[in-house]
């Protein structure tokens, strides 16, 4: 086989070999896809192949053979598969009319693993040099990058041409206006219309944005078959040298997702912002109802022979009142009522039982009833009947011989000092408040001595989260063991840490005589 044309041209430039050193020199500068490929003839002069003599600087191929791999190979040689296909017959027709060729749409397959089986290129063919200058444009990453990209991104762009009033169309903005591409382009009065009535006013703010030269980026809502969707459109135009407005382009994004999500959690930031309000509002109530009920004294309550100290602490982190009460106060009898309790719950359901039950308890006591075992009692029938539960412990001191009798309804046990030691009363069974109609409260007996301690307390005391509990209950008999010794010594000693959890309530009770 014989390389064609040796000879220069007429413009006295070289061609064929001879201009082989000329067009390898200037191709290797241009940052471009081409290459120059001379005619291959067989013995009686006729084209049978084209060989690449020459290739730019980006010149790689679909397999990934750099431009000088190939050079001085067959075309036929590195792609048999384009022998006699039409860009082999466009090789031909620019080499014998010298009419430039060009392939927009050409699509290229191969067996080779390892690579995409087929690729698309835009492919432009000049005769120049005795030869033929290839330029080649990838297409095919370029769209499924952008494919790829509008999918994922829920894009599609388009643009207007003012003049002609044409519109393309990305296929990603068929998938979101759910069109069929077969149909083309929505033109820009349907467009309109699909804008929910309340937006429209904001499609004459876009142009008067796009007149003052400012890119317009707004959100608006449009009706898509039964669907609302949010649509982000960014959008520019195109001027003539005159400044008037020849073209319009935009890009649209389906934020339909981010929108509901948004609102969603305007919402509830609403709601939580309404419940925030309802909740305080709802803890001064039941503070006020609390303070009403059981005001806690600041100082120490003398009930006859025993000396009482109350102390509340609410819960550091919480805004809702719960339901611990107590009670102290002297019966009819010269007897000395000691009580304390917490209603499960917080709030104004807890307060309100929390009410009844310190109520019933004053009423109870006051015609007579002083029995620590028929007070609970009594109190569990009235739990039953509010559809609550609590516990409880109650105790009565009888100053005549220092009894103490008392009784406990699911409550922590008392604790007790006494000469110098302190630790809890005797073991006393007794069911929750409120859980069975049939519960009955065994009552304890212990007598008391001057100077001893009594101190009842709610669970806030003891069940800590950050299992502290432990150390404050042996904090707390610690003090009572100290109380005990001296009546000199203040009863404030046994004021608890707050528990950041749950609110907590003491009742100390000294004995003086």
């Amino acid at each position: 086989m014989i390389v064609a044309g040796e000879a220069p041209g007429a413009s006295g430039v070289p061609s064929g070999e001879a201009a082989t050193p000329f067009v390898r020199e200037l191709l290797s500068g241009l940052p471009a896809s081409c290459s120059w490929l001379l005619p291959v003839t067989d013995g009686d002069g006729a084209v049978v192949d084209f060989r690449i003599a020459a290739a730019g600087s980006r010149a790689d191929d679909v397999g990934g053979r750099s431009g000088q791999d190939r050079v001085g190979r067959t075309m036929a040689e590195l792609y048999p598969m384009l022998v006699g296909e039409p860009l082999w017959q466009l090789y031909h027709q620019v080499l014998a009319d010298g009419v430039p060729g060009r392939l927009p749409d050409f699509r290229y397959t191969t067996d080779q693993r390892g690579i995409v089986a087929t690729s698309l290129f835009d492919i432009t063919v000049h005769r120049a040099c005795g030869g033929l200058l290839v330029y080649w444009q990838r297409l095919d990453e370029d769209l499924r990058r952008l494919e790829q990209t509008e999918m994922l991104g829920s894009l599609g762009w388009g643009e207007t041409d003012l003049n002609t009033g044409e519109t393309t169309w990305s296929p990603g903005m068929y998938r979101v206006f759910e069109r069929d591409p077969a149909l083309g382009p929505l033109s820009r009065g349907a467009q309109a219309e699909m804008i929910v009535a309340e937006d429209r006013p904001l499609r004459e703010t876009v142009w008067q944005i796009l007149d003052s030269g400012t890119i317009s980026d707004l959100t608006l809502r449009v009706r898509v078959g039964d669907e609302i969707k949010h649509l982000r459109l960014v959008a520019d135009i195109a001027r003539d040298p005159a400044g008037q407005p020849v073209k319009v382009y935009g890009v649209v994004q389906d934020v339909t997702a981010r929108e509901t999500t948004r609102n969603t959690m305007d919402r509830l930031r609403a709601q939580l912002h309404t419940q925030e309000l309802t909740m305080l509002a709802e803890h001064r109530l039941a503070g006020r109802l609390q303070q009403i009920i059981q005001p806690v004294p600041e100082d120490v309550v003398e009930l006859g022979c025993i000396q009482a100290l109350v102390r509340y602490l609410p819960a550091e982190n919480s805004v809702r009142v719960g339901g611990d009460w107590y009670h102290a106060l002297t019966l009819p009898t010269g007897r000395v009522l000691l009580a304390i309790g917490d209603v499960v719950g917080h709030g104004l359901p807890a307060a309100t039982a929390m009410a009844h039950l310190r109520y019933s308890l004053t009423a109870w006591t006051s015609v007579g009833i002083g029995d620590p075992a028929q007070l609970l009692r009594h109190m569990n029938t009235l739990c039953l009947q509010l559809n609550t539960t609590a516990t409880a412990v109650v105790a009565v001191y009888d100053p005549t011989d220092g009894m103490l009798v008392w009784a406990r309804a699911g409550h922590p046990m008392p604790l007790l000092g006494s000469a110098g030691n302190a630790g809890p009363l005797p073991w006393l069974d007794g069911l929750l408040l409120g859980a069975s109609a049939q519960a009955e409260y065994p009552q304890g007996r212990v007598r008391l001595r001057p100077q001893d301690v009594l101190l009842l307390y709610t669970d806030g005391l003891i069940e800590r989260r950050d299992d502290d509990g432990d150390r404050t209950l042996h904090d707390a008999t610690s003090a009572l063991a100290f109380l005990s010794g001296d009546a000199a010594r203040p009863l404030t000693t046994l004021l608890p840490r707050p528990n950041p959890h749950d609110d907590t309530c003491v009742l100390a009770a000294r004995v003086r005589c």
